[in-house]
């Protein structure tokens, strides 16, 4: 199997970040992407109208194998500490073109994800004041890049307390939610489907695996924690620490006001019609919604932010693994002499944002970016599958216990769900490949000795 080139000795010393976080702070920054608020309030009211009361048994499924997933990018963020994240861990295991797809792949979501995400910002604003959808998702995804710019630990101070403030508003919802009890925890365990008009159907593993990509959606984001290996002090010994905190308060976070929820609405069919600001509404009254609801478009703006920040990060590894033409490496690899951060990669994953929230309706790739997901996590699997080789077994590094169980358990289950998903994303994403293995025959394989040299600094 190809293994990755090393740099030329010839070549200029790479760019460098610099190591300032410690578990706490990287575990911030991680769950601010994950941002539990924002997945709760935006995308799991589509899983509640899909799954009904079964939505908790299927975002547990989620949970369980992202944390499969997770033992995967714990083992191979610590084998490989690069802040180019999955395409270089991929790289490392199973060669330089299945590298560069899973990075093709990982950008289209960077790109696409953060602004859907700032869309919803307007939605939850309505209570204060009126304003334009795309203006306010624009606005959001500039101000995030702005943000995203300055120094990596005062991004985990701000994002720490945004935190906190979209942690609060879930925990009205849950409290909210038992406080209103309407029906028997039985409703968890032997769920049924809802059709919104009165009417129930059978909950069963068909239904369970249509909504598992989505599911796992809900909580991706635990990765982020490989995009900041450069900045984490002792990488080898913190990222695991790092994914398994954040996927773990990820999933509390989510699930309890989710469980809380199915058991407090009046009726099922309220999960069918209903959002979650009509559910505080009818629990605690107009203020209680209104104060909700500005803690979801605070926690919009984190997520945002830690998107944009993270995402600046993998645009950097890749020039400083010089994927793009010389001169257009040595633009996005600058370090902002008082920030340290990369600052020319930032504004060029942001700014592509603002105009897509402005201009664009993509809100419509949801069910894209869910593909995408799963092919990346099937391709992070196949590549843990490969890392007790003799090449790296004797690297240090966190080991997953069980192995190879966990990443046979994504497959298995990943495999199985990419059949569920509709024609239309599953050709969209074969589009994604086509372009960038367009890019790796005519321009990095020609020059393979000098580009794409995927390198990951010494600790």
């Amino acid at each position: 199997m190809t293994q990755p080139q090393t740099a030329s000795a010839a070549a200029p010393p790479a760019p460098s970040l610099s190591r300032v976080l410690g578990v706490f702070g990287a575990v911030l920054l991680t769950l601010s992407c994950i941002t539990p608020a924002s997945s709760l309030f935006i995308i799991v009211p589509e899983v509640l109208a899909g799954q009904g009361s079964g939505a908790v048994l299927t975002l547990l499924a989620g949970v369980a194998v992202s944390a499969a997933v997770g033992c995967c990018y714990a083992e191979l963020g610590t084998l490989k500490p690069s802040s180019g994240g999955e395409y270089a861990m991929v790289t490392a295991m199973l060669g330089r073109f299945c590298g560069w797809l899973t990075f093709g792949l990982s950008i289209s979501l960077l790109v696409v994800i953060p602004p859907i995400i700032a869309l919803g910002t307007a939605d939850y604003l309505g209570d204060l004041f009126s304003v334009d959808r795309a203006a306010a998702g624009a606005v959001v995804m500039l101000a995030a890049t702005a943000f995203a710019m300055l120094d990596v630990r005062s991004n985990a101070l701000v994002t720490g307390i945004f935190l906190a403030v979209e942690v609060v508003a879930a925990g009205v919802v849950a409290v909210l939610g038992l406080a209103h009890t309407q029906r028997g925890a039985d409703v968890l365990v032997s769920p049924v489907l809802p059709d919104g008009n009165g009417g129930v159907s059978p909950f069963g593993i068909t239904a369970l695996m249509a909504g598992l990509t989505v599911a796992m959606f809900v909580v991706n984001g635990f990765g982020t924690a490989t995009y900041l290996s450069e900045e984490i002090k002792d990488p080898r010994r913190n990222i695991a620490r790092t994914v398994f905190w954040s996927l773990g308060l990820a999933a509390v976070v989510i699930v309890v006001p989710v469980a809380a929820t199915v058991l407090g609405v009046g009726s099922l069919d309220d999960l069918v019609n209903g959002s979650f600001s009509d559910h505080v509404r009818a629990w605690g009254g107009d203020g209680v919604a209104t104060a909700v609801n500005l803690g979801i478009a605070i926690a919009i703006l984190n997520a945002v932010l830690v998107m944009v920040l993270q995402n600046g990060r993998v645009v950097f590894a890749s020039a400083r693994d010089r994927a793009w033409p010389a001169p257009v490496s040595a633009l996005l690899t600058r370090i902002h002499p008082r920030w340290g951060s990369p600052y020319i990669a930032t504004l060029v994953i942001g700014l592509p944002g603002v105009a897509m929230a402005a201009l664009l309706d993509i809100e419509q790739l949801l069910g894209l970016t869910s593909v995408i997901v799963t092919v990346v996590s099937l391709l992070l699997a196949a590549a843990a599958l490969r890392s007790r080789t003799a090449a790296h077994r004797g690297e240090r590094a966190w080991r997953m216990p069980l192995w190879p169980l966990p990443p046979l358990v994504v497959i298995a289950a990943l495999g199985y769900a990419l059949f569920e998903q509709s024609a239309r994303d599953l050709l969209v994403a074969g589009g994604v490949v086509v372009v960038f293995t367009a890019y790796y025959v005519f321009y990095l394989r020609p020059r393979r000795a000098t580009h794409w040299v995927v390198t990951a600094p010494e600790d």
